[in-house]
C-alpha cells in the first residue's frame, strides 16, 4: 500500500476537502452512491475505465474519511453495500453544482483537454472532433 511521504498540509478548508476528495474517481463514486448504485459491481459498471482495485483503494479511502460507510450482508455468494453517511450526503450540493459547471463549460472544457492531451493535434482537428 503506498504511504506518503510529505504529511500532507491542513491548514484551510480547501486543503482538508483536496485530502479527502483527491482521487480521480472518488466525486463520481459519491454521485453514483448518491443515485442508489450501492454495489461494488454497478459501479464498476458505471466508471468502467476505474480498475476493480483503484475502486476499492478508493470506496475505503472515502469510508475512511467518513463519507460512505460500507454494509456486508452474510449470504452467499456475499454481498456488499455502499451508503452515503449524514457528512457524505452534505458533499451532494456541491458536486451537483461542480457538475453543473462542467455542463455550462463543456465545450471551452472539451477544447483546454484535448489540446493538453494531445499536443501533436492542430486546432481544425479539435473542432473536428468536437462537432
Amino acid at each position: 500500500m503506498y504511504v506518503k511521504k510529505i504529511a500532507p498540509s491542513l491548514n484551510c478548508g480547501l486543503d482538508l476537502i483536496g485530502e479527502v476528495l483527491y482521487g480521480k474517481w472518488k466525486i463520481r463514486i459519491l454521485w453514483f452512491i448518491h443515485e442508489g448504485h450501492l454495489r461494488p459491481s454497478e459501479l464498476q459498471r458505471k466508471i468502467p475505465d476505474a480498475t476493480r482495485r483503484v475502486l476499492n483503494v478508493q470506496l475505503k479511502e472515502l469510508e475512511d474519511h467518513e463519507l460512505v460507510t460500507r454494509t456486508i450482508y452474510p449470504v452467499m455468494p456475499p454481498k456488499v453495500e455502499y451508503h452515503l453517511t449524514g457528512f457524505g450526503k452534505t458533499l451532494i450540493p456541491l458536486i451537483r453544482s461542480i457538475g453543473l459547471w462542467g455542463d455550462e463549460h463543456q465545450e471551452r472544457l472539451r477544447r483546454v483537454i484535448l489540446k493538453q492531451n494531445a499536443l501533436s493535434v492542430t486546432e481544425s482537428e479539435v473542432d473536428e472532433i468536437l462537432s
